[in-house]
């Protein structure tokens, strides 16, 4: 399969489970790959047979900057369902990372990455 992709994309959400995590807008970094089948796109040379990677980014943006909980896995699972839902996309690979999570373990990233397949 093939996969259009988007690395650390930079997206700001209030998000966690502490107290001073609910103060804020803190900034998630987004690596996602959508899986389809290159074929059409490449044949045609429409963007229409493939994915808008600016579309994607600017609604993860305006949808993340809206979103407000606790659990960046429930943040992962919820963008799953708006690229699908929006865009189409049937195969997805999310990875979600916390800098200031992983900041302030003194690590260099933290975070969760979930597949689905939808059919």
């Amino acid at each position: 399969m093939d996969h259009v992709f988007i690395d650390d994309l930079r997206v700001e959400a209030v998000i966690g489970v502490y107290d001073w995590e609910r103060t804020l807008s803190q900034p998630l970094l987004l690596s996602l790959g959508l899986g389809y089948d290159n074929r059409a796109a490449a044949a045609s040379g429409a963007l229409s047979e493939s994915f808008d990677y600016a579309a994607i980014a600017t609604a993860l943006r305006e949808w993340a900057a809206a979103w407000n909980g606790e659990l960046l896995e429930v943040f992962a699972e919820d963008a799953c369902v708006l690229l699908r839902e929006r865009f189409g996309a049937r195969d997805i690979d999310l990875r979600v990372a916390k800098p200031l999570a992983a900041q302030n373990l003194g690590c260099a990233r933290v975070g969760v990455r979930v597949r689905r397949a939808f059919a």
